[in-house]
């Protein structure tokens, strides 16, 4: 099992959980837990018994505090602040590019780049009380690499709002206008988030990874081109064991045995 220094990873059941851990600094996602959550998240992409990724805080009261200003900040060469923000997109095309559902579980406020990486997941729960906002603006800052995972799942206007204002929103709000999944009372929340995600992980493996390749690489395509790339993963799905296997199963009224192949 791959240790880290700023997240906790473990895995059952399916299961991995990645839990930022880093209270002192409410999670800042400075340059050493970016490369772990990097870290994290590349050993949750290559081990074959994780079917699912819980992405968590150990922090009571935050999920993280967004960027590290200190280094935003810093006194040190141009080009290598260049190479250090990089982490950002990364980290967004790795998680869109797992081959396995993962779930944001706020249980804390979800702040500035810390947004970035909640949308980033695929589904986001979130705890009654938490807040969601992008308040770079307050500070001279702008949250110029979360706004493409922004505006994909809010509408223009919206977005528009939390940017320039820079105000935080509540999670029921954060839920109406598409931030979030649900939200959950915090005495029903670790058992709202382990029953998505022990659903997740009960399906196919194989089937999981089609489709999370062509949710994340339609988003962006013309429509022609979508409906191709769709078309190919559909025909490629029809080849599969575990389509023949889920079907039987369905009609035999039995839980699928998946071989992923």
């Amino acid at each position: 099992m791959p240790s880290f220094e700023t997240v906790r990873y473990e895995v059952a059941d399916g299961v991995a959980t990645i839990a930022l851990d880093q209270p002192e600094t409410r999670n800042a996602l400075s340059d050493d837990v970016l490369d772990d959550l990097l870290g994290a998240f590349a050993a949750a992409k290559d081990d074959d018994a994780v079917r699912c990724v819980v992405l968590t805080s150990t922090h009571e009261k935050v999920f993280s505090s967004g960027g590290n200003l200190a280094g935003f900040a810093a006194d040190v060469p141009l080009v290598h602040k260049h190479f250090a923000t990089d982490r950002f997109p990364r980290l967004f095309l790795l998680v869109a590019q797992l081959g396995k559902p993962s779930i944001c579980a706020a249980n804390g406020h979800v702040l500035a780049g810390a947004l970035g990486v909640a949308l980033a997941c695929d589904l986001v729960i979130a705890k009654e009380g938490v807040t969601f906002g992008t308040p770079e603006i307050n500070v001279g800052v702008f949250p110029f690499m979360i706004m493409a995972l922004i505006y994909r799942n809010v509408g223009r206007k919206k977005t528009n709002e939390l940017l320039l204002l820079g105000d935080r929103i509540s999670a029921e709000e954060a839920e109406r206008v598409g931030i979030v999944n649900k939200v959950v009372p915090a005495d029903e929340f670790d058992a709202a988030v382990a029953d998505w995600a022990s659903r997740l992980a009960a399906k196919s493996p194989l089937m999981m990874r089609l489709g999370k390749d062509a949710m994340a690489r339609q988003m962006d395509m013309p429509f022609a081109e979508a409906l191709e790339l769709l078309h190919h993963n559909l025909v490629l799905a029809f080849s599969t064991e575990d389509i023949q296997e889920g079907v039987k199963a369905f009609f035999e009224k039995r839980e699928p045995q998946w071989t992923g192949r």
